[in-house]
């Protein structure tokens, strides 16, 4: 091969070999400093695409998760409602049945029947007032409520419908007209207090088997988003071993191609002494 002077091959081919290694280095830089294996669609078309839906996937779940804790707050917040309606049962119980011996006067019993009232108006205003936000959840006026738990649209997979039916009114307990101020009215009271605790039975396991269900609901959307996680890391997160071996490599070469590019540049200089 003769001495050439217009075109330097070998310097063309050191040039290449140097931007190719300059571009590794760079892609190395760019996976480890942003943690993600694919840096632009380029790198794999068919990897980012299933990547970006598995992220949009556990954006839905993530907030599903969140709506699956809200309505067991809701249901918390009504079973705890019920929870102090039936502390006052038990409480009109007790009077009742002090009320309904002998052993108090009829001027004690008007006292018992005060407490009574007090407990009966304060058991109707809980049930009244007790509210998630703006909705009533103990007077009979909750109706059907839809929770959205899952990352997707269909109805049927994503939806859980609950019917909040409870009503912990003073007159639907029945204890609206109770009075001890006789051992008549002390006995009704005590039948009537036994009727309501049956009804807010029904009502606390209600409200205790949807919120059993959430739970379980719950839980399964943290082995979801869990496992989704991990299959979006295998995809797209970045090997830091790898890729800061593939940095350190390109680096060596990319000197090394400077290197031979300088003496590339010099081939035809020898060219000059034959002139």
């Amino acid at each position: 091969m003769g001495l050439r002077i217009n075109t330097n091959v070998a310097s063309i081919g050191a040039q290449r070999v140097l931007a190719k290694q300059q571009a590794r280095a760079e892609h190395a830089q760019l996976a480890i400093s942003s943690g993600s294996r694919i840096v632009k669609a380029a790198d794999d078309a068919a990897g980012l695409a299933i990547s970006e839906n598995i992220r949009g996937q556990l954006s839905g779940i993530k907030m599903a998760r969140n709506n699956s804790y809200n309505a067991q707050s809701l249901i918390q917040v009504s079973e705890g409602g019920l929870n102090e309606i039936s502390n006052i049962m038990i409480r009109l119980r007790e009077l009742g049945v002090q009320a309904a011996s002998d052993t108090v006067s009829d001027v004690e019993r008007s006292f018992l029947d005060q407490e009574a009232q007090q407990l009966v108006q304060e058991s109707d205003r809980i049930a009244k007032s007790t509210k998630f936000g703006n909705k009533a959840l103990l007077d009979g006026t909750g109706g059907e409520m839809e929770y959205h738990v899952g990352p997707f649209a269909d109805e049927a997979t994503n939806v859980i419908k609950y019917k909040i039916s409870a009503d912990a009114t003073a007159s639907t307990l029945g204890i609206d007209g109770v009075s001890l101020a006789d051992k008549g009215g002390a006995r009704s009271t005590l039948q009537a207090v036994d009727t309501a605790l049956v009804k807010m039975g029904q009502m606390r396991a209600d409200f205790g088997a949807v919120q059993s269900r959430l739970q379980s609901t719950t839980s399964n959307l943290d082995i979801q988003y869990e496992n989704l996680s991990a299959a979006k890391s295998r995809i797209s997160d970045a090997d830091i071993a790898y890729e800061s071996a593939e940095m350190t490599s390109a680096n060596i070469l990319q000197q090394a191609s400077v290197g031979v590019l300088a003496q590339a540049n010099q081939n035809g200089a020898a060219a000059l002494k034959l002139v």
